[in-house]
């Protein structure tokens, strides 16, 4: 890779950043195009966040992937926002054109790029969604925009999350979503006419891969399970439906397609998206079996 005054930088900010897959996702994709890009990661702290926009803009930068917990609190920065981005009220990508910068949310277009590429099609179905925080508001508004029916489940403590995403897709569609508390019973009611689950909670996430948000009993052949955990490649809640017969779906296609968006954003181009997908499982150094 020769870097040069022509050089076009992307970066990722967010903190922290040190176990991000984004720099071999996009490196990969820039150089099997031949495209004269790279991408920087930078730690930026929540205090920095202004100075850090401010700066990248000035360094023209020509766009930048934006994580925890900087998602919400960019919103007032930008130039202009996708339609999506404001609807859901978060931003992961950002495109600069000519010093303007306008976010986008490719995290809810990565969810449903990777769900329908596998052949579920969501319009129609009862779909289960557990957890209420950034992921969750991204999928359970993208999802109803597809005809689905919602129920969230969420902790006590939280469950005016859920409710505030249920508001937010009654007063922009009119549809109904079901809140519920997070527990055992109202678990098996909610599944019990449930085609697809969905954990948008980091439970199951390394280093407490041993966890699940769902018991293996109440886990079903003629379900489809999607978890957005991508580390383990195949969590503990994936494992135990496969046991039960159910279809699965792991976290890395939504991480991967969020970043195929982005990179097709900031470059024009069609993101190579099975390389990619390789590049992250590389990185992680598990085996998708």
């Amino acid at each position: 890779m020769n870097i040069s005054g022509k050089t076009q930088v992307c970066a990722l900010i967010g903190d922290p950043v040190e176990h991000t897959m984004s720099p071999a996702m996009h490196n990969a994709a820039f150089e099997k195009l031949g495209l004269d890009y790279i991408y920087i990661p930078f730690r930026v702290s929540p205090r920095h966040l202004k100075g850090a926009v401010d700066g990248l803009r000035a360094l023209n930068v020509r766009g930048f992937n934006v994580t925890i917990p900087h998602k919400v609190a960019i919103l007032p920065m930008m130039g202009g926002l996708d339609p999506l981005a404001e609807k859901i009220g978060a931003v992961n990508t950002v495109v600069n054109n000519s010093g303007k910068l306008r976010g986008f949310n490719t995290d809810a277009e990565g969810f449903l790029r990777a769900l329908t590429e596998r052949g579920v099609e969501p319009a129609g179905k009862n779909i289960v969604i557990i957890g209420a925080g950034g992921a969750s508001r991204a999928i359970s508004y993208i999802l109803s925009t597809q005809g689905t029916h919602l129920t969230i489940l969420n902790r006590r403590q939280e469950l005016d999350w859920a409710e505030e995403i249920a508001r937010l897709i009654r007063d922009e569609s009119g549809r109904m979503v079901r809140v519920l508390e997070l527990r055992d019973e109202y678990l098996k009611v909610a599944l019990a006419g449930a085609n697809i689950l969905i954990n948008a909670t980091s439970v199951g996430m390394i280093p407490a891969a041993g966890q699940t948000p769902v018991p293996a009993s109440l886990l079903r052949p003629d379900l489809v399970v999607y978890d957005v955990v991508y580390n383990p490649l195949k969590t503990r809640l994936l494992r135990e439906a496969e046991t039960a017969g159910a279809r699965t779906l792991g976290g890395i296609d939504m991480l991967v397609w969020q970043g195929a968006l982005a990179f097709e954003k900031w470059t024009g181009q069609p993101a190579p998206v099975d390389l990619m997908r390789r590049e992250a499982i590389k990185l992680l150094g598990q085996d998708e079996n």
